[in-house]
């Protein structure tokens, strides 16, 4: 999360972007139980533990819909886990 915040910028204010060496290119999704479950109920990953091979799953799937920034997606993935009992 640290990563994400100081390499991406965004207009929200949540996305300092202040490390300029490195790019929302080389970031990955923090994968939790949260965000595993809901990417697993919609189809962004199929592997049942969280470990390496599911983030590479995950950081794949997300890539397809946005090979630039693809870390933009784990709010949403998080917060559904968390707030919406998703």
């Amino acid at each position: 999360m640290f990563s994400r915040w100081m390499v991406r910028n965004d207009s929200a204010g949540v996305d300092f972007g202040i490390w300029k060496s490195l790019s929302p290119t080389q970031l990955s999704c923090p994968l939790d139980i949260h965000s595993g479950n809901v990417a697993r109920k919609l189809g962004l990953l199929s592997r049942k533990q969280n470990d390496a091979k599911a983030l590479a799953e995950l950081d794949t799937s997300l890539r397809k819909m946005d090979k630039n920034d693809p870390v933009k997606y784990d709010f949403a993935l998080f917060g559904l886990g968390i707030f919406e009992g998703f």
